[in-house]
């Protein structure tokens, strides 16, 4: 894979990101070493992990996936050759202070954080999501304090506003703070508004990276959903299903199986070259559970879209 480079920044990052949210969950250690093995040979840098991963299932106290991360580039002996993201902001603990980006818990958090991985320094330090009980300059503050100290190289934030994006920004500009130089959304050719009414004109306009995640729409977009055909048995499954499984849905699914065939490609292959292929998108980040998984879906950081293919699932997925 071909790298870009992250928003602004001199830092080279790969085309495609590998998540890491379902280490330690629905992909045990065995299974997220071969995962990751697989994507470095693929020639892939970058990884994208959180404290909070996977602290929603029952028995899991967080941090796993830092864990695992952690024991994993240890094992290979190659924190240098990695790109390495992770999150502050969710709940670690029964207390007040154990969440949010407050000075304190950001400190604790990151402390934590680094004995997980393993390492002495975290190249992207992001915010999970906004903390509007927390004054932005405190936040930005103590993000400056850790890129000074060596511990943070770049810092980033995911689901934030448009409004309060330009806020931190302004807060950064105005102290000589390090600012946010990334941004994770939810984007994908099934969600498209959230992002593009005000994210993506503000991210173009002050160099800010764009990380999507969920980029296949929770699976959506990988060609499993079909009319008349039986859906995958989950929960989410049937989410999808009620939310996308509608007109809008199933021309864009015709339209991607039309650029699949025309490209000789699979359907979410494509669904991540249109992606790629806009000048805001950094790096989508990409899920799985094996690496037979993960090597269906490297292809498309090569695939190139016709310019009539973008054209017709443009039309297909509008969203004014």
């Amino acid at each position: 894979m071909e790298t870009r480079t992250l928003g602004r920044t001199g830092l080279k990052v790969s085309p495609l990101c590998l998540g890491t949210m379902q280490f330690g969950w629905s992909a045990d250690e065995s299974a997220s070493f071969a995962v990751m093995d697989a994507y470095v040979e693929a020639g892939g840098n970058f990884l994208d992990t959180a404290d909070v991963y996977s602290r929603w299932v029952e028995g899991n106290p967080g941090g796993v996936s830092e864990q695992i991360i952690g024991r994993w580039m240890k094992a290979r002996g190659n924190r240098q050759s990695i790109v390495l993201a992770t999150k502050v902001r969710g709940q670690m603990g029964p207390g007040p202070n154990d969440q949010g980006l407050s000075r304190r818990h950001i400190m604790d958090a990151v402390e934590a954080s680094l004995r997980r991985l393993q390492t002495d320094f975290i190249d992207l330090y992001q915010s999970h999501s906004d903390d509007q009980e927390t004054p932005l300059d405190e936040t930005m503050s103590a993000f400056d304090d850790l890129r000074r100290q060596g511990k943070v190289r770049y810092v980033g934030a995911s689901n934030y506003s448009a409004w309060r994006l330009t806020r931190a920004l302004w807060e950064s500009d105005k102290h000589g703070y390090a600012r946010y130089d990334s941004l994770q959304p939810n984007y994908s050719l099934a969600h498209r508004d959230e992002f593009e009414r005000e994210l993506e004109p503000l991210c173009l306009d002050q160099g800010i990276a764009v990380i999507p995640y969920s980029p296949l729409a929770r699976g959506f977009l990988s060609g499993k959903y079909r009319v008349g055909q039986p859906l995958p048995d989950s929960a989410r499954a049937e989410r999808n299903a009620s939310e996308f499984m509608n007109e809008r849905g199933m021309k864009l699914l015709a339209a991607l199986d039309a650029a699949a065939s025309d490209h000789n490609a699979t359907v979410a292959q494509v669904a991540l070259a249109w992606l790629l292929a806009r000048p805001s998108i950094t790096s989508p980040i990409l899920g799985a559970n094996n690496p037979e998984q993960l090597r269906e879906l490297i292809p498309a950081a090569d695939l190139k879209l016709s310019q009539e293919s973008i054209a017709a699932i443009d039309e297909a997925s509008a969203w004014t």
